[in-house]
């Protein structure tokens, strides 16, 4: 019978095809489907994990209101940002993802400036997100242990709880995809049916329910460190609200993820946009039921945000259920935020083979285990940095806030580059099956002045008043990064980066690439390149 009659292996040369174009090989095992694809996305934004972690801060900075309100509006502006990369990577669907979609929509003249930006930016922010989740999970943990115990929760035992959860995740995704995929059907169910038990469990049991008027229209200001007033008394409380909406922004990110995991999506122009999508709407409607449940089930709101154990969700749990439930509960979120972490290096460890794979990294880090098929170096790379943006913690009071900060912002920004290259070089945008026609350019517009937006208000101070303890140190590791990949960039960069290989025809040149990493570099300098090698590939 002839193949073309058999639609999967017709959708999987497709797939293969389309990356033959974009100039690369099949070298990931391809077998997710758009409900794994989703899946990755779906449990890296982790309503529970985001919410849950920042809880505190949320009731601290604009209170009930604006954890509420903020939500809504946040996820409005959120999937305007969504809808611009679904269409981005309906177009370009490879493992790369935001530096590659800039290098392939800029000017030729541009196009590696672009694309050597993008992915220092993405690789900030995917690095942030798992230092986000997994920090939060080990201070989740170090909160639950305290419950009825003498244990005495510090940031050098935080921080020990911290690695081993790192380890626990490199050494998972070191077993590869197959593996992988059946923790991602049991991450959606937790963060899903685990996630609606949880909120229907904590209303139905609680013994008093706050108002409507309570959860949508209480502003509370805890951003003053005694005796100072808070940043409603300073600035404004406009400024604490605009700043409180860190809690909802940061929960929604890390959905580039089914961008990144496109290579090892089966249909991936189709359902890699629509795991995008997917798992912004999803969290979106998630979040808000889980929101609103924790905030109506807030037994005394001073007793909460001055809780004893520290962990205002952990103390609604306890005022509930008591010590031995709130255990058992907290368990479960932990289970989620763990899984969480796993898929965040997840798609750290592909975006990071990407980018080494076209030279933004060293060669060292191309290296894909043959056995399980698995990009073993990147993720080691991924934990390790992932740990390091966690040491501030013993020394400063808002370095998780701060890591949550770094981790919006650098990904959003590399989303947002890719949106508005597009939006100022339209001719270099051909639309793949996902097409937003006429209401593509206003979406990108919308989203990129949003992202302009957040960027400037995580940057700015949270707690009054500013001193060693209490400063908002995302503006420099941002300010470092920014520095290091436009400092490289003129320095050196620019000198040899061209942007993403076309691997096929590299290897078609006689420059063995997959099986020595730094054959390129090696006949670049010799010049038995014609310098066509690291263009963009035609779409």
């Amino acid at each position: 019978m002839d193949n073309e009659l058999d639609p999967r292996p017709s959708i999987k040369g497709r797939d293969e095809d389309r990356l033959a174009e974009l100039g690369y090989k099949q070298e990931l095992r391809r077998n997710w489907s758009l409900l794994h694809n989703f899946g990755v996305s779906f449990s890296i934004i982790s309503i529970i994990t985001g919410i849950t972690t920042l809880f505190e801060y949320g009731l601290s900075t604009g209170g009930p209101g604006v954890m509420s309100v903020g939500w809504i509006v946040v996820c409005f502006f959120t999937f305007f940002v969504a809808l611009g990369m679904a269409e981005i990577v309906s177009a370009i669907p490879t493992s790369g993802g935001p530096y590659f979609w800039a290098a392939i929509l800029a000017p030729d003249d541009k196009s590696a400036f672009y694309s050597w930006i993008t992915g220092w930016f993405n690789l900030l922010g995917q690095v942030a997100v798992t230092t986000g989740i997994t920090f939060g999970c080990a201070g989740l943990i170090s909160t639950t242990a305290t419950i009825g115990t003498s244990y005495t929760a510090t940031a050098g035992k935080t921080i020990g709880i911290y690695a081993a959860l790192l380890t626990s995740h490199a050494l998972t995704n070191s077993f590869g995809v197959s593996f992988l995929r059946y923790l991602n059907n049991t991450s959606i169910l937790l963060h899903s049916v685990g996630a609606t038990c949880f909120a229907i469990a904590i209303l139905s049991k609680a013994p008093i329910h706050q108002s409507a008027k309570a959860v949508f229209a209480t502003f509370y200001d805890g951003t003053g460190e005694t005796p100072s007033p808070g940043w409603s008394v300073r600035a404004s409380p406009a400024y604490v609200a605009v700043c409180g909406i860190l809690m909802a922004q940061y929960t929604i990110t890390g959905f580039d993820a089914s961008a990144h995991l496109s290579e090892e999506t089966n249909n991936a122009a189709w359902n890699a946009p629509l795991g995008v999508l997917m798992s912004v709407g999803v969290s979106a409607v998630f979040g808000f039921f889980l929101i609103i449940s924790l905030l109506f089930c807030i037994q005394d709101f001073a007793s909460t945000v001055g809780s004893s154990v520290g962990q205002p969700v952990t103390q609604i749990l306890i005022d509930i259920f008591g010590n031995k439930g709130a255990i058992a509960l907290m368990t479960l979120i932990i289970v989620c935020v763990w899984h969480a972490g796993l898929f965040s290096m997840t798609s750290n460890s592909r975006m990071m083979f990407g980018f080494a794979r076209d030279r933004g990294l060293p060669p060292f880090f191309t290296k894909v285990d043959a056995r399980f098929q698995a990009p073993v170096r990147t993720i080691c790379l991924a934990a390790f940095l992932a740990f390091l943006l966690a040491i501030p913690s013993l020394g400063s009071s808002v370095a998780f806030s701060a890591a949550t900060s770094i981790a919006t912002i650098g990904l959003y920004l590399s989303y947002g580059l890719p949106l508005l290259i597009g939006l100022i070089y339209p001719a270099n945008f051909k639309k793949g099956p996902f097409n937003l026609r006429a209401a593509s350019r206003p979406i990108a517009a919308v989203a990129c002045l949003y992202i302009g937006f957040i960027t400037f208000v995580f940057c700015l101070p949270e707690l009054n008043p500013v001193n060693s303890q209490t400063l908002n140190y995302t503006p420099v590791a941002v300010g470092i990064v920014a520095l290091w990949a436009f400092g490289s960039w003129f320095l050196w960069a620019r000198k040899w980066f061209t942007g993403p290989i076309r691997q096929i025809e590299a290897e078609r040149m006689g420059i063995p690439v997959v099986e020595d990493p730094g054959a390129f570099d090696r006949y670049e300098r010799d010049g038995k390149t014609d310098g066509n090698v690291g263009i963009k590939a035609p779409l």
